[in-house]
């Protein structure tokens, strides 16, 4: 009897055992990203009278904002599993149109770019996700995340039914949306809701282009929940049929709730961006909005039983030249951060608001928060010398072959990268003449030109600067108009007018110039590259400028994040190992730049500064950021 009550004992914890695993492996299987069972996949999100439902039981969307093209991809896990240790349960990601498509005949979805691996570990964190794939998705980018080259068309029409911008934007969905359509709730993965378009209630002039973009979407195989974002001013004019109106802003504004649920009755609310901080000018302040401020906003609308979207929930960085631009009350191009003062800072830190909504939150979840992960170490490395210099004059050679015009042509109309035109950069004017006299832009430089006589410096247009004094000299001289697309307006009624370097004449003497030689100086990584062949010389032999300055930061170890410091320095662009880090100005309020660790290596680093005026040839790193003196929104 002994030996049959053992062996009944070890076959009753067998059959324990493996029920217990199967148990598991069905947890496992059909586990929702808020830690739930999926009841029915087929059901997706709902809207119901006051509330929405997923996979059949009450939800309500605790989302934030995140850019993958805004940080490395070694820190996209990172940024996600610090949002769920905040208790959000959804990931909102805008899919920029520019970068996966920077040329008609070329997509880009690899590297930091692959949408696909972004969504598969928002999945592996447990996150749902809402896509807004645009085709504008404004995200203060330039031209709201369009690309250039639709400009080469001088009758485009962005953002409507344009047969130029339909056609375009039918190429590029027919890319991007069979890479998502897998990752739809429905067919087993995180994506619940999709945008239509973003804020076109405030752009609003073709009435049948968000019907366009909607079909569009559906056809190729969209069968979530569709939604449009708009704030108060385009509330009226954004919202479509079969399409569910949600709400953008900073402060409760009940005016608003009040026509959102007129026009949207027994509908449940989401503010799908709750804007946490703001973006910054070049010449302006650093935007900080009160952590106590937005904690009050979002306990009133978790009060109120709405869903919510932080704006960002992290920010990032504009590396390159992605930045845009604000158009009112004047043009003011945006700072290379894009921290926006969310509740995860620039370099991924918690701040006092991440701290006050994980409280907050924690109350509206039925589980216990993951552990906040620990933080990335900064490094405060040694100061990087740049020993050689190069001058603008010297690196031409080493640009796309020069183009002669009779008339000054813009940026986006350049016959260089395969016929689709220069995006983003400087673009380089010359032409010769004979005289001096008065020299004047008439709104026709976008946006900034430094201005030359036979390489010699006088002075600067912009928009404010109209007219210089060209002085007298025998002879035919070289006048050279060095100009800058800061970035384009990224929001607005001016985005069709944003083509870039000289887009009509100049006036020297009330008399058009003519006969130009122009340089394209796009600053890709394989320009930058090719300087290494270029005959640099010694900072001693007294370096001139507009020029490239050049040298090396040692890192011994694992690489960390850290912040580049440019005192002495004007204005300009740098470059680490290739990559571009963002564009510097002693303007502020900006005053380091984020230079991630995964962008460095293990020994010896490449740095390149490209100098506008003037520079004390050495760069400083930090194990802080300085943003910038602070102004309260």
């Amino acid at each position: 009897m002994a030996v049959f009550s053992i062996r009944n004992n070890h076959k009753r914890r067998y059959v324990i055992l493996l029920l217990s695993l199967a148990c598991f492996i069905i947890y496992r299987h059909f586990r929702s990203p808020t830690g739930r069972i999926r009841i029915n996949r087929s059901t997706g999100l709902r809207i119901n009278s006051s509330q929405f439902s997923l996979g059949g039981e009450p939800f309500r969307i605790l989302g934030g904002s995140l850019h993958y093209f805004r940080l490395p991809r070694a820190y996209w896990k990172d940024r996600m599993v610090k949002m769920k240790a905040c208790g959000l349960n959804t990931l909102t990601v805008d899919v920029p149109w520019s970068l996966h498509q920077p040329e008609r005949e070329e997509f880009h979805f690899q590297g930091g770019l692959d949408i696909e691996a972004f969504l598969h570990l928002a999945a592996e964190v447990g996150l749902w996700v809402i896509l807004r794939p645009g085709p504008y998705i404004g995200s203060d980018l330039d031209l709201g995340g369009l690309p250039s080259w639709l400009l080469r068309d001088r009758e485009m029409m962005l953002r409507t039914t344009y047969p130029g911008f339909i056609m375009a934007l039918n190429v590029y969905f027919d890319k991007l949306i069979p890479k998502v359509v897998s990752f739809q709730f429905k067919k087993g993965g995180p994506i619940i809701a999709v945008q239509v378009e973003n804020k076109y209630g405030s752009h609003a002039r073709d009435a049948n282009y968000m019907s366009f973009v909607k079909e569009a979407l559906q056809e190729r195989g969209i069968s979530e929940v569709l939604l449009t974002s708009d704030d108060h001013e385009g509330l009226k004019y954004g919202g479509i049929n079969g399409a569910l109106r949600t709400l953008n802003l900073q402060k409760m504004n009940h005016d608003d709730l009040k026509y959102l649920e007129a026009v949207q009755p027994n509908s449940p609310v989401l503010v799908m961006e709750l804007w946490t901080g703001r973006c910054d000018g070049w010449g302006g302040l650093h935007h900080s909005f009160p952590a106590e401020d937005l904690f009050a906003v979002v306990r009133e609308i978790l009060r109120r039983g709405m869903s919510i979207n932080l704006y960002m929930f992290y920010g990032g960085t504009n590396f390159g030249f992605m930045n845009g631009a604000l158009a009112k009350p004047s043009y003011k191009a945006l700072v290379t951060s894009y921290d926006y003062d969310a509740p995860l800072s620039e370099a991924g830190d918690y701040t006092q608001k991440y701290h006050l909504l994980r409280d907050l939150l924690s109350h509206f979840n039925n589980e216990i928060l993951p552990e906040m992960p620990k933080l990335h170490w900064k490094e405060e490395y040694e100061v990087a010398i740049l020993f050689q210099h190069l001058s603008l004059w010297d690196a031409l050679p080493y640009t796309h072959e020069p183009f002669k015009s009779q008339l000054p042509v813009n940026m986006e109309n350049l016959p260089v990268n395969n016929g689709n035109g220069q995006a983003y950069g400087y673009t380089l004017y010359e032409t010769t003449i004979t005289r001096g006299g008065s020299l004047e832009s008439g709104h026709n430089i976008q946006d900034r030109a430094l201005v030359f006589v036979n390489q010699s410096f006088i002075g600067v247009f912009h928009h404010r600067n109209l007219e210089l004094a060209v002085p007298d000299g025998k002879g035919g001289r070289t006048l050279s108009l060095l100009v800058e697309n800061s970035g384009r307006v990224h929001y607005g009624k001016d985005m069709d007018d944003q083509r870039k370097g000289i887009v009509g004449d100049i006036l020297l003497n009330h008399t058009p110039l003519r006969d130009f030689t122009i340089y394209s100086l796009d600053m890709t990584t394989g320009f930058i590259d090719s300087l290494y062949r270029a005959p640099w010389k010694s900072i001693h032999d007294k370096p001139s400028f507009p020029g490239f300055f050049q040298g090396r930061i040692f890192v011994n170890g694992y690489p960390c994040d850290t912040f580049m410091k440019l005192p002495g320095w004007s204005k300009g662009v740098v470059f680490v190992n290739g990559q571009n880090i963002g564009r510097y100005w002693d303007a502020g309020p900006q005053q380091a730049l984020f230079l991630p660790g995964p962008f460095l290596n293990s020994g010896m680093n490449q740095v390149i500064v490209f100098e506008e005026a003037e520079g004390n040839f050495q760069v400083q790193f930090e194990d802080s950021p300085d943003l910038g003196m602070t102004v309260d929104i």
